[in-house]
Parts: structure tokens; C-alpha cells; sequence
């Protein structure tokens, strides 16, 4: 009896495992037979490829899919025109799925393998945030059918958050507490590899700096100017040098989007729009700080006057290792990505453009080791992650040793690698949630993670202030 207890033990274990994974497979097929209507919202937000705060399309394409499909709508929240809530069920718990739509401006590219710009085309998908809303979509829509068919209590929300490239979208969402009631949030990225680690970000601000002087003729009356251009050089020129004495983690960079129109002409205006970044959101004020002074020095050297406007400010992630790890078994349940025949032979046509790939082909049927790092970029779920806990990943929508932000990201998202890539978020963030829903020790588990982290005394701050949306920062 002895011997046999374990064996039965054993036997029934396996019973277990195998009509957990029926089970699933049950959920994934149905994912699967929504694949078309995936790919066909990411194909139509990639064609329009609509900038922050101005997704009237993308949004309005979301929320009638969903409205279809029996999601209750708050249209316009954190007064953003284009942010919204789509809700189904009732109770608890509540599960929130987040969507980001918003196209880069100036990165161009039709989906071949070669540099193609599309003539008139003034934005793309080159951070694949398409993907990310026709992938989110499709979760929501999956969890919404288990939770009919299984009758489990719970609410399942997808929320719309326009403008995370620059515009921290979420951050007034979180601002004006639509997460309140939220129990975990699960957001995933388009990327280059599939991955479930938990990766924190780096906490940002920016702010379009604006000098103002005075217009003269440049060779007839020099005296009498007084150059915006020269302020903004100056400030530049201070800034690089300061790049010498921040911390190693620390990123600054800027653009000038306004420097005058001609030559002859000293320019009255002048405008330069700053990024600073840092793992923490003190790095990111006390770099903001110096960079302050740094305008006043330049104006009050060149005779001219500055001012600002925080355009956008994002907390770091908090990362969550109790969700992460499970997230990381679903992604593994899941799997990766394969190729046909064609998507093989555009991926090794683009891979040949990159000049120092870091990960090779093949890669993007495989899931990377779980590890806890930082990562570089920045995202506006940091303020998410600080409002409850939160718990992401990222999946192989474009071709391995791809850098997000580039002509090959935007190829790659608008055709079938990405939309398989959209499926496999889809997929893995589906299992995700209905563990959550089963499982409410794994939700403590993460809450008591979360308020661990966060301490005793937190009190949340935003990095842009009081500051309302600036539903203009594109135009």
C-alpha cells in the first residue's frame, strides 16, 4: 500500500494536468478561430496610423468591436477624446487589459522587407502598438467567452489608452483613479523576442523648451537681433556637456523642432523638445533641475527668454515577480512563433539591414530564460504599476534583432508576423487572466507583493504634474 498510494497520488496528478491542458487548449482554439479578426484590426489601425491624441479611427474601431460583443462603453474618460473603458461581467474580481493604438510620426515604412516609404504617409506603426491593440482586443474578447461559458463571477475590462509614445495617456487615467477598483492589470509589447521577465523601465519627463528673441535683418542690423536659435544652441551645447557628470543610467535627449526659416533673418523663436530619463523618478527631478538652469543660462546669456511646458512624465515600472512568473508559465504553455515559407523569406531579407542583430533567427519560436532586469525605454503602464499590481509581456512581432522605433518594426507590424505575435500576447494573456480568476491566493500573493514594494506610506505622484492632456502636442 505503500508503493501504491504515490503511484494513485501520481495517477490523479496527471489527470489534473491533462484536463488543465484540455482545458486550455479549449480557450487557445478559440483565440485561434478569432485569428482573421485580429489581424484585420491590426492591418486597419497600421493603415491609419493616427498619432497621439488624434485616434479618432483606432479608438472609434476598438470600441465598436467590442460594443459588438457585448462590452459596456465610457467613451472620452480622463477627458481624453479618444481614451476609453470597455467593461463585461459584474463583481469581482476585476481584471484590466490595456490597449495602446498611437502611431510614431516619421517613421514610414509599407510591410517589405526593403526601406519603402509610402508617399504621403506621415506616421507609423514602428512601436507596434497596432499589434498591441488588435492583441489586447482579442484577450479581452476570449476571457469575456470564458466567463460566460463557466459562469464565474468577474469583470473584464479593456482599456483604451491613447498617447503612450510622449503623451502618458495612462498617467491621466491613473490621475483621475479609473483603476481604482482594479484588482490586476495585464498589459504585453510588440518586440523582437518573447519574454515574460520582470523588467522595470525608466522613469521619464519631457518638456518642449521655447526661446523667444528678437527679429532682425542678419546683415544689414545683426545689433539690433537678438537670436532664439542662439538660445537654444546654448542650451544644447550646456546640456551635452552635463551628460559627463549624470549617473550612467540616466538618458537625455532632445530634437529641435522650430530653429527659424531663414538664414538672412535672426529667428524671433526657437523651440527644442527634451527627454530625461532615469530608473527612478528622483533621478528623473533632480537631472529635470539642472536642466532648468541650464535654459535660464542660455536665455540670459543671448539677451532672449525661456519657457516651458511638461509634455509628458512616466514612473517607472514596479515590477511584480509573483505575476511575472506566472505570466512567464503561460507564455511557456503557449509557445513562440513559427514561420511559413514566406514570412522566412522576408525575415531574412530584413535581417540582412541590421548591422549588429542581438538575436538570431530561429529565436522567435523560443521563449527567453526569466530573468529580473531594467530595461531603457520608458512607458506610461509605470504609473499603472504603482496604481495595482501589474504584470505584462512581450512577444516576437517582428523579426529577431529588430530595435523598436526603426523602418523594419513598422514592416513587420503590418503584416502576418506580427499578427502572429499579436496571437500569441492574445493567447498567453487569456490563460493568464483566467488563472487570476481561479486562483485568489495568487492574487493575494501579487497584493501583498505590491504593497511590499510600494511601502507603508506611499502616496503616488505624477511626473507631469496637474498638468490637463495635451491633446496637441502632435500638431
Amino acid at each position: 500500500m505503500r508503493l501504491l498510494a504515490p503511484s494513485l497520488a501520481a495517477l490523479a496528478l496527471t489527470a489534473c494536468a491533462h484536463a488543465q491542458s484540455k482545458s486550455d487548449q479549449v480557450v487557445l482554439d478559440g483565440v485561434d478561430a478569432r485569428y482573421d479578426q485580429t489581424a484585420a484590426i491590426a492591418k486597419q489601425i497600421w493603415d491609419w496610423a493616427e498619432v497621439g491624441y488624434q485616434e479618432e479611427k483606432s479608438s472609434g474601431l476598438l470600441q465598436s468591436t467590442l460594443k459588438d460583443a457585448g462590452f459596456t462603453i465610457e467613451q472620452g474618460v480622463a477627458g481624453i477624446p479618444t481614451a476609453f473603458v470597455a467593461s463585461y461581467g459584474s463583481g469581482g474580481p476585476i481584471l484590466a487589459v490595456l490597449a495602446e493604438f498611437d502611431a510614431l510620426p516619421g517613421i514610414n515604412q509599407d510591410a517589405s522587407p526593403d526601406r519603402s516609404p509610402i508617399e504621403g504617409k506621415h506616421a507609423g506603426h514602428a512601436c507596434g502598438h497596432n499589434l498591441f491593440a488588435a492583441g489586447s482586443v482579442g484577450a479581452a474578447l476570449a476571457i469575456r467567452d470564458w466567463l460566460e461559458k463557466t459562469g464565474t463571477p468577474g469583470t473584464i475590462r479593456l482599456y483604451g489608452t491613447p498617447a503612450e509614445e510622449g503623451g502618458s495617456g495612462k498617467v491621466y487615467m491613473v490621475r483621475d483613479g479609473l483603476f481604482d477598483d482594479v484588482d490586476i492589470a495585464l498589459h504585453w509589447h510588440a518586440d523582437d523576442e518573447n519574454s515574460a521577465s520582470a523588467s522595470t523601465s525608466l522613469a521619464n519627463r519631457s518638456a518642449k523648451f521655447r526661446f523667444h528673441g528678437v527679429s532682425a535683418h542678419a546683415a544689414g542690423a545683426p545689433e539690433r537681433g537678438r537670436s532664439a536659435l542662439d538660445g537654444v544652441e546654448s542650451f544644447d551645447y550646456m546640456v551635452n556637456m552635463m551628460r559627463e557628470h549624470v549617473p550612467q543610467d540616466a538618458r537625455i535627449h532632445y530634437v529641435i523642432t522650430s530653429g527659424g526659416v531663414a538664414p538672412n533673418v535672426v529667428p524671433d523663436f526657437a523651440e527644442v523638445f527634451y527627454y530625461v530619463r532615469h530608473p527612478d523618478a528622483e533621478g528623473v527631478e533632480e537631472i529635470w533641475a539642472r536642466l532648468e538652469d541650464a535654459a535660464r543660462g542660455a536665455a540670459l546669456g543671448t539677451g532672449t527668454t525661456v519657457d516651458w511646458e511638461i509634455i509628458h512624465g512616466n514612473n517607472p515600472l514596479l515590477v511584480n515577480e509573483t505575476l511575472a512568473k506566472m505570466m512567464d508559465s503561460k507564455l511557456r504553455e503557449v509557445g513562440g512563433i513559427t514561420y511559413t515559407p514566406e514570412e522566412e523569406a522576408f525575415a531574412e531579407e530584413i535581417y540582412k539591414s541590421f548591422s549588429k542583430p542581438g538575436l538570431p533567427l530561429g529565436s522567435e519560436s523560443e521563449i527567453q530564460p526569466y530573468e529580473v532586469s531594467l530595461g531603457y525605454g520608458s512607458t506610461d503602464v509605470g504609473d499603472v504599476s504603482y496604481a495595482v499590481p501589474t504584470v505584462g509581456l512581450r512577444t516576437a512581432t517582428w523579426v529577431p534583432g529588430t530595435s523598436a522605433h526603426s523602418w523594419q518594426a513598422t514592416a513587420a507590424s503590418g503584416m502576418t508576423i506580427g499578427y502572429k505575435g499579436a496571437q500569441v500576447a492574445a493567447k498567453t494573456l487569456t490563460l493568464a487572466a483566467i488563472e487570476l480568476y481561479k486562483d485568489p491566493k495568487l492574487r493575494k500573493a501579487a497584493r501583498v507583493e505590491f504593497d511590499a514594494a510600494r511601502g507603508e506610506n506611499y502616496e503616488y505622484k505624477s511626473l507631469l504634474g496637474d498638468r490637463e492632456p495635451p491633446l496637441d502636442y502632435r500638431e
